[in-house]
């Protein structure tokens, strides 16, 4: 079976509403893309809703495991050259892959971040905070890390770490590996359908823990040459 170009990796916790819409958007703005649905524990019809669906990769989780093992798992599950993760709520467009995807013939890892953020002003504040913490700490020089829709050559996924939390640093892991990063302006949609678990207070506090333990991981990091890692696939 040939190898596709593109993997798209595309968590799932209780998100059933919003499935059938994503995925088909996903096909149109990116046919012929390999979709690997990750069903991170959800106790609502996900699951099913995912296997009836006919032509997409599924990974599933018995209990929730968070944003960032699912994505991982996901990564690991890809056969694609570029793999792009977006979110599975529908605020990420997919209509924006293919300028991500363009980006890479210049950089390693494309990161969208939010133009017009359609979230509350509460997260908005949140997350402007957030980033200019971690960019003064990590100096990872990424606006808007919380943005999901991300997109990296497969090759590249080797220098990720998994941690509970890893979705947010894949840009300080990778810079800090060598490699060049480059940010595009993306959409951002409300959410319509769901509802979201992100919570400002939890995500605060394991934040600051984060911040600690990934600028000790970035100190203490192996930089291997480019291609050791995957000449053995």
């Amino acid at each position: 079976m040939p190898t596709p170009d593109i993997s798209i990796i595309v968590p799932f916790y209780n998100e059933a509403e919003s499935i059938p819409d994503l995925l088909a958007e996903i096909v149109k703005a990116c046919p012929g893309a390999e979709i690997v649905a990750v069903d991170d524990g959800s106790t609502d019809a996900t699951n099913r809703i995912l296997r009836d669906t006919p032509g997409i990769q599924i990974v599933s989780f018995p209990v929730n495991r968070g944003q960032s093992a699912a994505l991982y798992a996901g990564l690991r599950r890809a056969s694609g050259r570029v793999c792009v993760m977006l979110d599975g709520d529908g605020q990420n467009d997919p209509a924006d892959i293919p300028a991500l995807v363009a980006a890479l013939s210049d950089s390693d890892l494309a990161c969208g971040w939010r133009r017009n953020r359609r979230d509350t002003w509460n997260r908005r504040v949140a997350s402007r905070v957030a980033n200019s913490i971690r960019r003064a700490f990590l100096k990872d020089g990424i606006r808007d890390t919380g943005c999901s829709l991300k997109a990296l050559r497969r090759e590249h996924i080797d220098f990720l770490v998994p941690f509970n939390g890893l979705h947010r640093y894949i840009p300080a892991l990778l810079r800090n590996a060598g490699l060049r990063l480059v940010e595009v302006p993306v959409n951002h949609r409300p959410r319509l359908r769901g509802v979201s678990k992100y919570t400002i207070g939890g995500r605060a506090l394991r934040g600051i823990r984060d911040l600690f333990g990934v600028s000790w991981l970035l100190s203490r990091q192996i930089h291997f040459p480019a291609g050791v890692l995957t000449s053995g696939r």
